[in-house]
């Protein structure tokens, strides 16, 4: 049986890595960070107790900012497959905390590619590098493409990138970089901007909310569904020889095409709900992101199925139901109560 260990599995793509691995037959660990609060919503439907015999999923406490405790649970675990998905992945927010940003999320991957190195095991490691790396580059951006870093985080990922390539080319590491365009889910966090449309047209229907508020509604992206994106990755470790690969759709749409097709979902003129508000412009922005991901269909022969059209109604779909809500009809629509 495999072993893999996946930091930020609490987060949405770890917990669909985790998912799709334990369907694989592997043994799944997962480093999570210790609170107050119970913080592993995402994976509750997977996780048994450890002491039950057929228990494939072991969380493990621990930080991206402690590299002692990275080195032990490395040598504990002794994992075939590392996948490093923890970060501090907020981009708006890493303006506000950018020293931190670049501890957790560029010196993390050091310490972890580190904690791997001192292990002497032929362990597979997977970067989750960002499509946000290329900042002001030109699209349609592939994996020649020059970074031009427009924000602390993206910054804190093209440093975390080169030490992964360092790695493999200095020490012989099979380390990889999944460079993965934006990829949401139902599992999106809250603050992120397609999840906080979605659940915010859900609590406008459900007369919770009057008015959404955002900021720029003009940048673009490339966006695909989640559940793919770490299909990608798994992928990406099966290979002979490391590789990087850009993951994305090849598609474009800004945020207010993302705005109006959700509020038009549910039968709504996005105009009359959504205010502009300053504080969520970041200092420095990020125009037009879309992937070139030729070399991901040649190589790993993997496609993104589910394109934007679908992916909005997914999402819409999933945060009318947690409001006991339905969208049905063609034109307008009709809300009706799931239950």
């Amino acid at each position: 049986m495999k072993k893999a260990f996946i930091t930020g599995i609490t987060g949405q793509d770890g917990s669909y890595l985790a998912e799709l691995l334990i369907a694989k037959g592997y043994e799944v660990h997962g480093l999570i960070r210790r609170a107050s609060t119970f913080n592993t919503k995402r994976i509750e439907h997977i996780y048994k107790d450890p002491h039950a015999p057929d228990t494939r999923l072991f969380l493990h406490y621990g930080d991206l900012s402690d590299s002692e405790q990275i080195t032990n649970i490395i040598y504990n675990i002794k994992p075939d497959e590392v996948y490093h998905l923890g970060a501090q992945s907020h981009v708006r927010v890493s303006f506000d905390m950018p020293e931190y940003s670049g501890d957790v999320t560029g010196l993390g991957t050091t310490r972890l590619l580190q904690a791997i190195l001192k292990s002497e095991l032929k362990i597979k490691f997977y970067q989750a590098s960002s499509s946000e790396m290329f900042g002001s580059s030109p699209p349609p951006q592939n994996e020649k493409t020059t970074f031009r870093p427009r924000s602390p985080y993206a910054c804190a990922k093209v440093y975390a990138y080169w030490m992964a390539k360092n790695y493999r080319d200095g020490y012989g590491m099979f380390a990889c970089n999944g460079i993965l365009f934006n990829h949401e889910s139902p599992r999106r966090g809250e603050t992120f901007v397609t999840r906080k449309i979605t659940r915010a047209i859900a609590n406008i229907v459900a007369g919770k909310q009057e008015y959404i508020y955002l900021g720029n509604l003009e940048a673009k992206r490339d966006w695909g569904y989640a559940p793919e994106y770490v299909e990608a990755m798994w992928r990406i470790l099966q290979l002979d020889y490391p590789d990087d690969f850009i993951i994305g759709t090849g598609e474009t749409h800004s945020v207010r095409e993302f705005v109006e097709q959700a509020f038009a979902y549910v039968g709504l003129d996005s105009k009359k709900y959504v205010k502009i508000d300053a504080r969520y412009y970041r200092p420095t922005e990020v125009e037009v992101l879309i992937a070139d991901p030729t070399k991901a269909r040649n190589k790993l022969g993997w496609e993104a199925k589910i394109k934007f059209a679908d992916l909005v109604k997914i999402m819409m779909d999933a945060d009318m139901r947690s409001m006991g809500l339905q969208a049905i009809g063609e034109g307008d629509r009709i809300i009706a109560k799931t239950d």
